[in-house]
């Protein structure tokens, strides 16, 4: 059985940083991607970031390139969301999430909440102004 395991969530000042981390186990992920997604109050959960296990390739929204990082711990079997400059913006529940993905073309235009077969129960991040 997959369990999907959050932890790191708090609450900082804008211009903070956080690093989340999801604990996977269950199966082997060799051939998944582990994403990040979050949910504002009063909005639809979006995609955050995602990060191929096998490859190490990398994906982001707009809204957090350039100030967030996503990193995974093979030995640990362990994912992460390094969170830099923090704005109220960012204030939402975060989910880990993990899919089955084989290439490239999947991983990158995968993006959608429906994409995904895995979620962890979440943590809440809130960035105080």
């Amino acid at each position: 059985q997959v369990q999907l395991v959050e932890s790191g969530g708090g609450l900082v000042q804008a211009g903070g940083s956080l690093r989340l981390s999801c604990a996977a186990s269950g199966r082997t992920f060799s051939n998944y991607a582990m994403g990040w997604f979050r949910r504002a109050p009063g909005k639809e959960r979006e995609f955050v970031s995602a990060i191929r296990w096998s490859s190490g390739s990398t994906n982001y929204a707009d809204s957090v390139k350039g100030r967030f990082a996503i990193s995974r711990d093979n030995a640990k079997n362990t994912v992460y969301l390094q969170m830099n400059s923090l704005k109220p913006e960012d204030t939402a529940d975060y989910y880990c999430a993990a899919a089955r993905m084989s290439s490239d073309v999947a991983f990158y235009t995968r993006r959608r909440v429906d994409d995904y077969d895995y979620w962890g129960r979440g943590t809440q991040v809130t960035v105080s102004s």
